[in-house]
């Protein structure tokens, strides 16, 4: 008789305590549960799926180790992406490379969160993807010219479409900060973007400003998976 797997229904912050309390199998159950969305904010902060694997690598590896200091003053989720956006800005910081490779979409079923769009609603014409492909190269070139900080708040407020207050949870700072970064980051993509934005009509912002959010960036591939995280 084939055994049926029923799923884990603790709350993530019992799969925590309980990882701590030396359950071999509840950070595993916690990291498959918000993978998915982990891998997006990584990948879209690292620039390339190759750094993106490695930055989460390093979160998971960092939250797998340090699960003991978290006080439950914010949620685990939240406590989980601070981990991996400090450990993805750590790398980029050590490295200060500017990358010339275009930044992978994130997963196809946030497509419609903050200013990420699908191109399965798109005609596969090549006159299109030429288009769509020049316009995904320009705002991600233009991203990576951003400080690391204003990128990471652009990244979460106007790509992930996060509210500016659980942006700053996951930044560890003020919500003032985040609109201050997201303001800076915004006035310098709308003159390196300035013909994307009056493409666009301005778009529409996760919080109200003086500048457009970032211009959505068309989709051109499937969407990568992250490989499976070693404790």
């Amino acid at each position: 008789m084939t055994e049926v797997h029923r799923p884990d229904i603790r709350s993530d912050a019992e799969l925590l305590h309980a990882h701590v309390d030396g359950d071999r199998d509840a950070f595993g159950v916690l990291f498959a549960r918000h993978r998915d969305r982990l891998w997006a904010v990584a990948l879209r902060t690292m620039g390339n799926p190759e750094d993106a694997a490695d930055g989460l690598q390093d979160g998971m590896v960092a939250a797998f180790r340090r699960a003991g200091s978290f006080r439950g003053e914010a949620a685990v989720t939240t406590w989980l992406h601070r981990v991996v956006v400090n450990a993805c800005l750590d790398r980029i910081r050590a490295a200060k490379v500017r990358r010339a490779e275009a930044l992978p979409d994130d997963l196809e079923e946030y497509g419609d969160r903050g200013s990420s769009v699908s191109a399965t609603d798109e005609a596969d014409d090549p006159a299109d993807l030429t288009e769509r492909g020049e316009r995904r190269r320009q705002v991600l070139d233009a991203l990576r010219t951003l400080p690391e900080e204003q990128r990471a708040a652009l990244v979460l407020v106007d790509m992930e479409g996060y509210p500016v207050a659980e942006a700053a949870l996951i930044l560890d700072c003020a919500v003032g900060t985040v609109k201050s970064r997201c303001s800076r980051g915004r006035a310098r993509l709308a003159v390196l973007l300035a013909g994307l934005m009056d493409d666009d009509g301005g778009g529409r912002s996760a919080e109200p400003g003086n500048q457009p959010p970032v211009p959505p960036v068309p989709s051109t591939h499937p969407s990568r998976a992250p490989p499976a995280t070693q404790g």
